[in-house]
């Protein structure tokens, strides 16, 4: 007998309760996808015909989508390639909360539409004392587009020259502000620029002056820059583009910049990122005069620009909510770091699996506090690893260091250690 006869019918296998319970988490067709496919195998002799249903269930993504959850031990703690920044447990339930129907742009007391996104700006302003208003839109780059087309279009912006920076994905900042239709008045040299070359541009055209700092790089040596505090003794609106988000000044990184303080110090605007220090979903955050973000705000582009409520809920989770997974990562004690590298390695080894611990050394990344190293601890694996861990069923993506993988743990949260080990072990076998 042709043993293709005894491969199972396409519904045979879909009726399989397994299956079936996969049809309603991941939908019908996605699944009958991969039940042809298994099928076809065994058509090909590449399975027997009793495993067609072995390989279906094997098949089945966890979710119903391409993407992946990927365990970070890079020591990048906001790697730009897997999404920067986790979101909070608080944050996952606002989402879900606001997953369905949800009183987005309604006043429930009146019946009414009702400002979108009003507790998320809230929370913004309560915890930026010296924000008089705030708006959110998509990510950093947005916020800053809608501020040049709401003030400079047509104008000029003053910004150094060693400010007009380019970022990731060879994005240009200078290239996005001229995209407004706002015109570039450069001051200053690469290295050096002073109060008087700011005070030199101003004229009748200048929209405002542009204060970028340059969140992914250092210049160091003969340089000098014109703090906000100065800027801001200028007859024009000073707008700050503190980049990583941080809403208030961090014990850990210092020389950062943050809202508040840039906000105290003088600055009409700034905008920054959600899903960088912050700790939150990917945002623009604009906050500023309540004059001045009021006009930002009503502009046609902001429109354009708005988060959906699945972010505005996220957002202010994470501002309102507890600390953050990114906040937990930059405050580790790099001791019991150590400890637990030491922990892991040491039950690796007893799988057999050449293990050890090791100091090592962590960034903050995603374009935040360059040039920082946060002391931290690894397991080091051989490099093979690297591939076969970043292919397994858990991905996990440690970095390749003088011919070693390893896993950095700065970025790892303790409750997902024996994922980890579980994850080596599977790989190793």
């Amino acid at each position: 007998m042709d043993a293709r006869r005894r491969i199972p019918a396409t519904d045979r296998i879909l009726n399989d309760p397994q299956v079936a319970d996969a049809v309603d988490r991941l939908g019908h067709e996605p699944v009958k996808t991969i039940v042809h496919d298994a099928q076809e195998r065994a058509r090909l002799g590449e399975i027997e015909p009793d495993a067609v249903l072995d390989a279906t269930l094997a098949a089945l993504p966890a979710a119903a989508t391409g993407l992946r959850r990927v365990r970070n031990a890079t020591g990048v703690l906001l790697h730009t390639n897997l999404g920067r920044a986790a979101l909070s447990e608080a944050a996952l339930e606002a989402v879900g909360a606001a997953a369905g129907t949800s009183d987005v742009e309604l006043d429930l007391d009146s019946g009414r539409r009702g400002p979108r996104g009003r507790s998320t700006t809230s929370a913004l302003t309560e915890a930026v004392p010296a924000a008089g208003a705030a708006h959110v839109v998509n990510n950093g780059a947005a916020a800053l587009a809608l501020v040049a087309t709401a003030l400079a279009a047509g104008r000029e912006i003053v910004l150094a020259r060693g400010e007009m920076v380019e970022i990731g994905d060879g994005f240009r900042i200078p290239e996005l502000l001229t995209s407004t239709g706002a015109r570039l008045h450069e001051v200053g040299t690469t290295n050096r620029v002073r109060l008087r070359d700011y005070e030199a541009a101003i004229g009748p055209d200048t929209g405002f002056v542009l204060k970028i700092h340059p969140s992914n790089f250092r210049v160091t040596g003969f340089t000098s820059s014109v703090p906000v505090p100065a800027l801001a003794q200028l007859p024009v609106p000073v707008v700050a583009d503190i980049g990583s988000g941080l809403l208030r000044p961090h014990p850990v990184l210092p020389d950062e910049p943050d809202a508040q303080t840039t906000l105290a110090g003088g600055a009409d605007v700034v905008t920054a990122s959600g899903d960088k220090l912050l700790g939150g979903p990917q945002a623009g955050l604009v906050l500023g005069s309540a004059e001045l973000v009021r006009r930002l705000r009503g502009h046609p582009l902001a429109r354009a620009l708005r988060v959906d409520k699945l972010t505005l809920a996220a957002l202010e989770a994470t501002v309102r909510g507890p600390r953050t997974p990114t906040a937990r990562s930059l405050e580790r004690d790099s001791a019991e770091l150590l400890r637990r590298a030491e922990r892991l390695a040491a039950e690796l080894r007893e799988r057999d699996v050449p293990a050890t611990a090791r100091p090592s050394s962590a960034t903050v990344g995603g374009g935040g506090a360059p040039g920082v190293e946060l002391p931290s601890a690894a397991v080091a694996l051989p490099e093979h690893f690297a591939k076969a861990l970043r292919t397994g069923r858990v991905p996990v993506l440690g970095r390749l260091e003088h011919g070693e993988c390893l896993l950095d743990l700065r970025a790892i949260d303790p409750t997902d250690d024996a994922v980890l080990l579980e994850a080596v072990a599977a790989v190793a076998g």
